[in-house]
């Protein structure tokens, strides 16, 4: 199968690609989300330089789709058309178990004229995490949720004694919840590692975030 990947930049993604890569199946292009009033990945706030390190690192191209909240849906589904283009008939998403997510993703692809495929579906957790460390993952916490976890969390590299630290704050382990979101950079489907930079903590709130260079 040719397929699309919507791609976060984070682990959850990076191992879902991972996946389909090793059942045989072929990545066109990966798809991001961009949020168009600061130019950087919506959810994770990956800035673009290290959008397009990353997607050069994949050796794929990559559909940004630059939108607000308004029009999120409309402009993923016309990236999802793109992806035809090139020779995609199926989208692949990182999500394991939330509903929500699993309906959106599937109305996107119908609207698209595609099929929705979610390799991570129905994996247990702890598993997910596990395996993806194990696999040579390598995950810096980008942002976080203050009222779970506090900012000493923000620029650690995912590793045992960290997700103890996550578990014994009371969050998901995972972070499927949205407790904490990740940046790979670098992993068994990257060829080469995604040098980066620390910067300064963002206050967003419900949340915070790290820059990262």
């Amino acid at each position: 199968m040719h397929f699309a990947m919507s791609y976060s930049f984070g682990k959850d993604s990076a191992f879902a690609l991972y996946k389909m890569i090793k059942a045989g199946h072929k990545p066109v292009c990966l798809i991001t989300a961009i949020n168009k009033d600061n130019e950087k990945s919506w959810t994770h706030g990956i800035n673009p330089n290290i959008v397009e390190q990353s997607a050069k690192a994949l050796g794929l191209p990559i559909l940004q789709a630059s939108c607000s909240s308004e029009n999120y849906e409309t402009v993923f589904e016309e990236a999802l058309q793109k992806s035809k283009s090139l020779g995609a008939t199926a989208c692949a998403f990182g999500d394991m178990d939330i509903n929500l997510h699993l309906e959106w993703n599937k109305k996107r692809c119908m609207n698209a004229g595609m099929e929705c495929i979610t390799p991570l579906w129905g994996i247990d957790r702890e598993k997910a995490i596990s395996e993806e460390l194990a696999g040579g993952f390598v995950a810096i916490i980008k942002c976080i949720e203050k009222k779970i976890l506090g900012n000493e969390f923000l620029g650690k590299t995912l590793n045992q004694k960290v997700l103890d630290g996550i578990r014994a704050a009371g969050a998901d382990v995972c972070g499927e919840n949205g407790e904490y979101h990740t940046l790979v950079v670098d992993g068994p489907i990257y060829k080469n590692r995604i040098e980066t930079k620390l910067g300064d903590i963002v206050d967003l709130g419900d949340y915070a975030a790290i820059d990262i260079t």
